[in-house]
C-alpha cells in the first residue's frame, strides 16, 4: 500500500507559476514510476509528466519546455514545477506511484485553475 496527498493547487493568473507536491508514504520500494495527470472538466485523465526511479522523464508535448517533474528521494515528495501556465492547464492534477505495468496508486487530486 502507497499513500500520496497531493498538494499545492489554487488559482492562478495565465503566466504565472505554481509548485505541486505530492508526498508518498507506504511502500514506496514497489514503485517504479511516480506520474502526474490533469483531469479535465470532461473527466478525462490525461498523462502531464512521469518521472521514473531512474529519473527518466516524459512530459505531453503541451507542457514541454514549461513544467518540470523532479523527486525529492530523502522527503519522498514528487513535485511538478508549472511555468507560464495557460488556461488550459486547468484541471484536477492526481499524483499516480505504479509499479511497472501496474495501475498503482492515486492520490484525491488538487484542482489548479489558471484564470484571470
Amino acid at each position: 500500500q502507497v499513500d500520496l496527498v497531493e498538494s499545492g493547487g489554487g488559482l492562478v493568473q495565465p503566466g504565472g507559476s505554481m509548485r505541486l507536491s505530492c508526498a508518498a508514504s507506504g511502500r514506496i520500494f514497489d514503485i517504479d514510476e511516480w506520474t502526474w495527470y490533469r483531469q479535465d472538466p470532461d473527466l478525462t485523465r490525461h498523462l502531464v509528466a512521469r518521472i521514473t526511479t531512474t529519473s527518466a522523464t516524459i512530459y505531453i508535448d503541451s507542457v514541454k519546455g514549461r513544467f518540470t517533474i523532479s523527486r525529492d528521494n530523502a522527503k519522498n515528495i514528487i513535485y511538478l514545477q508549472m511555468n507560464s501556465l495557460k488556461p488550459e492547464d486547468t484541471g484536477v492534477y492526481y499524483c499516480n506511484a505504479a509499479p511497472y505495468h501496474s495501475a498503482g496508486y492515486w492520490g484525491q487530486g488538487t484542482q489548479v485553475t489558471v484564470s484571470s
